[in-house]
């Protein structure tokens, strides 16, 4: 048996066999369930209990706190009967793990819904790269760390980035091939205008950083003009080219005299600045698209705690957070200054709390279990042969 489907049977297995055991899990809810029909019988459970169902004040769990959660959840969903209840609760094996089973639960919808977000950053990302936007990109990246945030809060821990071990292997994004041309041109033109123009390396100098180029020659490029500008020394296509042998830029093949001639000749007037945004924008998705992979590929490991994850993908995000604040500075918008959140007095959030209990202490049996004969067997509970289908 796949271990969350059994995770999630057991789950809804202990709350028909012990309604008290809902108590517990308000942590818990009924979209962290992969199958529809388990959210919905969560969901129908979890209204019953609100709604006062009578079962909750009765020592002996009558058959009528099966009958109507089904009634109820088949409201929300199609295909479920009676007989598909009895085999949860058949297959629960102890109601009182009830709070283990749940974090089972939790922990497979922690991996799914990282998993789910970082498919729709990427696609994002490819999409934005396409138009020559970063709009959407930024968007589903702040919805990401939202969502990470969140889910670290329902499993008890707390959101902080952390570098993973051995991280995932994927290759660096690049350019969609529609626009990759485009994208190499934008970069010739603007190392062009800075060979021309060496006043121009002020416009850009502050926030343009040789990692920003799609093409690793042209930011090595960039690095040698940054190199001249830093010393105070004269840019020329001369300087350059002397810059780029120092660095062993010809002796190891990254560049030739020939490239760096074709990029400094031929140059018409241009901004700097300006060339120097359109490099950015592709920087952002690009490094967003490789956020993307690296955060999905931490999500597909199964073996990987959910804390863990939370906190790797967290660090996955920091360089789109970075490039992004160096985007804003070039649109003269500097990110603003996150304000610490004092601790609070009280300690941490009830939510924070239950889940962390889930995972480390025993619930005690509630009240209704601990009752001989409170938790009604399958056999107890099983269906009349007819009338039930």
């Amino acid at each position: 048996m796949n271990p969350l489907l059994g995770a999630e049977q057991a789950v809804l297995g202990s709350v028909l066999l012990d309604p008290g055991q809902l108590s517990h899990l308000d942590w818990l809810a009924p979209d962290h369930f992969y199958r529809p029909v388990h959210q919905a019988l969560f969901g129908a459970l979890r209204k019953l209990r609100d709604d006062g169902h009578p079962a909750l004040a009765e020592e002996s769990v009558p058959l009528s706190w099966v009958t109507d959660a089904v009634d109820e959840a088949s409201t929300r969903v199609r295909g479920l009967t009676a007989v598909y209840a009895h085999t949860l609760i058949s297959a629960c094996p102890r109601p009182a793990h009830a709070p283990v089973y749940g974090r089972m639960v939790l922990e497979g919808a922690i991996h799914r819904s990282i998993t789910e977000h970082a498919i729709r950053l990427h696609q994002a990302a490819r999409a934005d790269a396409l138009q020559g936007e970063v709009v959407g990109a930024l968007h589903h990246a702040d919805v990401l760390t939202g969502v990470l945030s969140d889910l670290a809060q329902r499993w008890g821990t707390e959101p902080r980035p952390v570098a993973p071990a051995n991280p995932p292997a994927t290759a660096p994004a690049v350019p969609p091939p529609v626009r990759a041309d485009q994208v190499a041109e934008d970069e010739r033109f603007l190392l062009a205008v800075l060979a021309e123009q060496p006043k121009a390396m002020n416009e850009v100098v502050g926030w343009l950083r040789p990692g920003d180029f799609a093409d690793p020659a042209h930011g090595q490029l960039y690095r040698c003009l940054g190199a001249l500008h830093h010393r105070g020394e004269p840019i020329d296509r001369v300087t350059l080219l002397w810059e780029a042998q120092r660095r062993g830029l010809l002796a190891d093949g990254t560049l030739s005299s020939d490239q760096l001639a074709a990029i400094c000749d031929g140059v018409g007037p241009g901004s700097a600045e300006w060339l120097g945004e359109l490099v950015m924008r592709s920087s952002v998705t690009r490094t967003a698209a490789t956020s993307a992979r690296v955060i999905r590929a931490l999500a597909e490991n199964d073996a990987l705690a959910p804390g863990r994850l939370i906190n790797h993908a967290l660090h996955a995000l920091g360089p789109l957070d970075e490039v992004r604040a160096r985007w804003q500075a070039a649109n003269g918008h500097p990110a603003p200054t996150p304000t610490a959140t004092a601790p609070s007095p009280t300690g941490p959030p009830p939510a924070q709390v239950h889940a962390a209990l889930a995972r480390s202490t025993p619930h005690p049996v509630s009240p209704s279990s601990a009752r001989p004969g409170s938790a009604p067997s399958p056999a107890a509970v099983r269906p009349p042969s007819r009338g039930h289908g």
